[in-house]
């Protein structure tokens, strides 16, 4: 039987490339669009905002009963109310919302006692690879490799530097004992900027509709490595989020990770 659905967020860029490809995959039952009341599609059928068919399931800033799974890709002032709701009605959620600040990072822990919830700063498979190889591949390189990590995005994206090139560097710094976020260094500028030995440079480029680029670069006197990701579009997110969301379905209350899903070790 399909899991029914609620989409939190439905009329951002994300949440409705998430109705349209949740419909499509024919895996689920689309229950709920959750919106802020103050959206202009608010009332809106979210089919229609998404680009597809009608589905009779209007954009409201209230939540149906009977929902089983929750997909949040919206703000970081949203979650606490996702959370609220999700552990009230024993919901199963997916959260892909980043930027969540510290005490957001604990209720999510908290609310994970509760329910099952999948947490993740990025759902795309081929970036979950990358963040489970780029710790290895800086132990292996060894301490004369510099590391560089560069992410780009569109000119609408509030956070920086992006959750996924954070949790790149947790994972170089978990690999190679370095002190996170103390190692990491946020762009560089004036007459003094002399890289350090063991410093991780971060660099965030916001600009047009890039949907999202990630580069590691290890440098060293006479060589570069470079291990780089490209999505095409927000589509290999929201499929991720929906394996993810197949995946969660019936587990037992945990914080789980793309890594659960994927058996990435």
């Amino acid at each position: 039987m399909k899991p029914k659905l609620v989409v939190v967020g439905a009329a951002g860029r994300m949440g409705r490339r998430i109705v349209a490809l949740a419909v499509e995959s024919k895996r689920f039952d689309i229950v709920g669009a959750v919106e802020n009341d103050k959206h202009p599609e608010i009332g809106k059928d979210a089919g229609l905002v998404a680009g597809i068919e009608h589905l009779d399931v209007p954009l409201s800033s209230s939540w149906p009963s009977g929902v089983q799974m929750a997909i949040d890709f919206s703000l970081p002032e949203v979650a606490e109310s996702t959370l609220r709701q999700c552990t009230a009605g024993r919901i199963a959620l997916v959260m892909g919302t980043t930027g969540l600040a510290a005490a957001q990072q604990d209720a999510l822990k908290t609310a994970a006692k509760t329910i099952p919830i999948l947490y993740a700063t990025n759902m795309s498979v081929g970036m979950n690879v990358l963040f489970a190889v780029v710790g290895k591949v800086a132990t292996m390189l060894g301490e004369e490799y510099d590391i560089e990590i560069v992410e780009e995005h569109h000119r609408f994206k509030k956070d920086a530097p992006s959750g996924s090139a954070l949790s790149l560097a947790q994972s170089i710094c978990k690999a190679t004992n370095r002190p996170y976020p103390d190692s990491l260094i946020h762009g560089r500028n004036g007459k003094e900027a002399l890289r350090t030995r063991g410093e991780i440079g971060m660099h965030a480029v916001r600009a047009g509709d890039i949907t999202g680029v990630h580069s590691v670069i290890y440098g060293t006197l006479g060589e570069t490595i470079t291990i780089n990701h490209t999505a095409h579009s927000r589509d290999t997110l929201v499929r991720g989020a929906l394996r993810a969301a197949e995946w969660l379905q019936d587990k037992p209350p945990a914080l789980y990770s793309m890594a659960d899903v994927l058996g990435i070790k």
